[in-house]
This record gives structure tokens, sequence and C-alpha cells, in this order.
């Protein structure tokens, strides 16, 4: 099969398309035909080896452990192993596996779902990791309650965008920022207010629940947006240096949570089966529908990879297979 491969940390320059042998399915895992395929900013990560505290989780000292890049995916259930009763050979599924920048590729079943028929491919491809990661940021870390104001800076980012319509779902009033040729794309997902971060100060206004998904503004300046005993949610976290990345706002979120009037939690998402099947629901309602920038073919993977890294896209980015 044709996959996308790298040897070896470094920039996009090491992602080599090459044939390898398809991969078959253990207990418990299925083998997908692969339609399409998201690229959030983690790739890159994954693709450079930093921060190089990824390298120490897990991911490879030296070199990647799982030569094919990609996680999000969209695609059709060849085989099943052992103990797999909730998909079957022609299912169309989504979720999360590694190596989904590949023709074929192995997911446990524990972590796909059931594509929603009024989704394409190439929408349920941007589901699963930005979707959850919305999900248990609003539902899980942040408690979210219907009536609160909910305020989500990175709106028009693949995680905001879906905590844009979450909120929204879970009857929150929603201040969405974003920058200024985002604004209109915004306010189509269903922001009741949206405020242009090159203009506006959105620490003007109190909110019961901050989700940050966008930013390294330190941990002092969020809190001037929330209410006493308000809650602020951290997601993941660029330009925070080579070793660490973002890791050290969270921490001193959770060093500093115990002895102010304030609720702060950095999240670490996961996707699981249930919340899924949650996000499936949602999607055949209508409730949240992704929001996709554009699509590139396996090919040009890189091209992908670096759109995203520089913070151009405008939602998510998808690879079509």
């Amino acid at each position: 099969m044709k996959a996308l491969v790298q040897d070896r940390y470094g920039n996009t320059g090491v992602l080599e398309p090459r044939d390898i042998a398809r991969p078959a399915p253990g207990p418990g895992e299925v083998l997908v035909r692969v339609h399409a395929a998201g690229v959030d900013p983690g790739v890159w990560h994954l693709v450079t080896g930093q921060p190089y505290l990824l390298r120490l989780l897990g991911f490879g000292l030296r070199a990647p452990k799982d030569p094919v890049r990609g996680l999000d995916f969209a695609g059709t259930v060849e085989e099943t192993g052992d103990g797999v009763t909730k998909v079957r050979p022609g299912d169309a599924v989504f979720g999360e596996c590694t190596g989904s920048f590949a023709e074929y590729a192995v997911a446990k079943a524990d972590r796909i779902a059931v594509k929603p028929a009024r989704l394409s491919f190439e929408q349920a491809a941007a589901l699963a990791i930005s979707g959850c990661t919305a999900l248990q940021g609003l539902r899980d870390a942040g408690r979210v309650r219907p009536g609160q104001s909910v305020l989500v800076i990175g709106a028009a980012g693949g995680v905001g965008s879906f905590a844009v319509q979450l909120a929204k779902t879970f009857g929150a009033e929603v201040t969405a920022v974003c920058s200024t040729g985002k604004t209109d794309v915004v306010r189509k997902l269903g922001a009741d207010h949206v405020v242009d971060y090159t203009r506006e100060d959105f620490t003007e206004r109190r909110y019961d629940l901050v989700l940050d998904t966008a930013s390294m503004r330190g941990l002092s300046y969020l809190r001037r947006a929330l209410t006493p005993g308000g809650t602020l949610v951290l997601v993941g976290g660029e330009g925070g240096g080579r070793w660490l990345g973002g890791i050290q706002r969270v921490a001193g979120a959770a060093l500093l949570s115990p002895f102010v009037g304030h609720r702060l939690r950095g999240l670490v998402s996961t996707v699981r089966g249930k919340d899924l099947e949650v996000l499936r629901e949602l999607a055949e309602a209508g409730d949240i529908t992704p929001l996709l920038d554009r699509t590139y073919a396996l090919a040009d993977a890189v091209a992908a990879i670096d759109y995203v890294h520089r913070g151009h896209s405008t939602g998510k980015v998808v690879l079509t297979l």
C-alpha cells in the first residue's frame, strides 16, 4: 500500500511517500481502507519530535516509534480482528488510529464509530480528535451548563470551531474570539458575539467559562475575563519552546488553581468510543458540522502539514486518498 513514512525526526522534508506492507488487525482491532485523513497541529510535532517531551512519552527517543504519520481518519472497514462485534466489513467509520496517512490503517475498535450519514468522508475525517477535545474541554473540564456565558479563544480553528457549536448545543451564550478575516465564518457557526482580537480586548467582559484553544497568553491576563468562581480551560499551546511546548502553562494553572478564586484546568484529551458516539449523534442531528478549510491529495501531504503549522487554516485541513 502507499503511505507517508518518516525514518527520522526533522522538518517535513523527512516525510517520504513509500510502498509498504499492508497491516493486519489484531484482537479488538479493525483494518480500515482510509478515504480521508485529518491534519492537525499535532502531526507537525510528531514529524519534528518537538517538544522533546513527546519523545519521552513513548513516541520514540531517537526516531519515530511508528513511522507512518496521521491520526484522524474516515474510511471503510476492510477486515475485523477477533472479538470485534460493533462493526463489520463494509461499514463506513471514523475515528483515531496510528498511521492514517496511508491507504490502509489499523484502528482499535473502541476508538472508532459509524460515520454520520450526513457527513462526507472528508468531513468525518476532521471530527474525532478536534471534536473530542472540544467536547471534553467544555463538558468535562469546563462543566458547562445551560445559560452560562462561554468565551472560545481560537474559535476559527479546528478545536475552536467545534467548541462554538457544542457550547451552543449545551445552551450557553457564546462569544468567539478570532482574527479579522474569520469573523464572518465564526458567526455562521452560531456564535452570539464575535471579538476580533486584533481590534478589541476580550477581557473587557466577564465569562463563566473561558476555553483557550489558541494562545500562549499569560494566566493573569486570561483570568481577567472570568467571573468570580469562573473556569479557565487550557487546550494545547504553541510556541512554548523545544523542550516543553505549552505544558508549562498547563502546569502553572494546576499549581495556581488551589490558591485563587477561579478553576484553572489544563486539558489532555483522549479519543473515546463513547464520545465519538456523542459526536456522531450531534452530527446526524445537524447540531455540529466540521468546518473544512481545504483538502489535499496524499501526495501533497507535506504542503498540508506546513499550511496547518503556519496557522493559516480556518477549521480543519484534510487529506484525500
